[in-house]
């Protein structure tokens, strides 16, 4: 095994490059664990800590490793165990706001090439929360592709495909049966050798079964769907890097009962470029897309280009933005605060 087969590329090698002089490694996260990681070497894999330096300098989440980062390491002699002193910097980071009231970012993928959005043909299907995933796989900086897994078992197969079709604004769309064995081949395309793909969804959807059948083996825990509510049972518990047989990395990762959204500048237009294009011709630059005469967004509902319901939900996603925006703008005040303390104690300490 060797680094290159982990999606090492140009763009880690020059960031590493300030590094290779001076008894450093470079690892990629495999799996995180309570600040503990399993990291894969160019010639091992090792349990790794940050350093006390790396921990101290940290303002926020967003400075620790995640899955999926490239990490600068110094093995311990004989210990089989290692000390991470530096992330490398993310060429792409799939983001969400922690569960609960903090203000805080979680990530939950780093370094990913293409996002597979995992979603089941069932009664579990909701077109708000794809809008959800496509706002933040657009702003994450990889390429989303939309897969919609148990067609076996849908009885409306055109129809879902079509309802898909008209959220997902260019994204593909490919629906699968593992069961089957349909439709996976035109997942192979983006499983290329030394790519990164990131398996992303809710419980349930079929994220492990179908990391099992491109592993060749059951590597992931699978459990049947309820009957009583048609959706799955949570089955994958944590985050972790799998190399496939042909050479491609999946990261599968646990369903998400909650996605807040993080920061959004671009991935708002990308999702909802049939909202804001037509905003444009509205008749007032202002116009809020309500009762205001000349509105050519609610004249798209009414030629029934779109739904009312995605406009509710491209309105409910900019309020929350905003809203983020604003707590934000009063977290980085209070990290400010904190990080003068730490330069403060850290000159008294000196002059003692």
């Amino acid at each position: 095994m060797t680094i290159n087969k982990f999606g090492f590329n140009n763009f880690i090698k020059e960031a590493f490059s300030v590094y290779e002089d001076k008894d450093y490694q470079i690892g990629r996260v495999a799996l995180e664990h309570k600040r503990m990681y399993r990291v894969w070497t160019d010639n091992s894999e090792m349990l790794c800590e940050v350093s006390g330096k790396f921990s101290f300098s940290a303002s926020s989440r967003e400075d620790y490793p995640a899955v999926g980062d490239w990490v600068v390491i110094k093995e311990r002699a004989g210990e089989q165990r290692g000390t991470i002193h530096a992330v490398l910097p993310r060429k792409s980071k799939f983001s969400r706001k922690t569960a609960g009231m903090n203000t805080e970012e979680q990530i939950v993928a780093a370094n990913v090439d293409t996002i597979f959005l995992v979603n089941s043909l069932n009664e579990d299907l909701n077109l708000r929360r794809l809008e959800r995933y496509l706002l933040l796989s657009w702003e994450s900086g990889a390429n989303p592709v939309i897969v919609l897994t148990k067609a076996d078992l849908c009885e409306n197969l055109e129809d879902q495909l079509a309802d898909v079709d008209s959220v997902a604004m260019g994204v593909p769309v490919i629906s699968i049966s593992v069961i089957e064995e349909k439709g996976i081949d035109q997942l192979k395309p983006f499983l290329e050798p030394g790519k990164t793909i990131a398996l992303l969804g809710s419980s349930g959807v079929g994220k492990s079964t179908l990391t099992n059948y491109l592993l060749g083996e059951d590597k992931q825990k699978v459990q049947d769907i309820r009957i009583s509510d048609d959706k799955g049972k949570h089955t994958t518990t944590h985050r972790e890097l799998i190399l496939l047989p042909d050479g491609a990395i999946l990261i599968d990762t646990p369903g998400m009962r909650e996605l807040q959204l993080w920061e959004s500048e671009n991935g708002l237009s990308e999702s909802f470029t049939d909202i804001e294009q037509a905003a444009e011709n509205c008749r007032f630059r202002d116009c809020t897309h309500e009762n205001e005469p000349g509105c050519a967004v609610h004249r798209l509902i009414e030629d029934g280009d779109i739904s009312g319901e995605r406009l509710n939900s491209y309105k409910k996603l900019l309020k929350e933005l905003a809203y983020l925006d604003r707590k934000q703008d009063k977290r980085a005040q209070s990290e400010e605060r904190k990080r003068w303390k730490k330069v403060s104690a850290g000159a008294k300490n000196k002059r003692m």
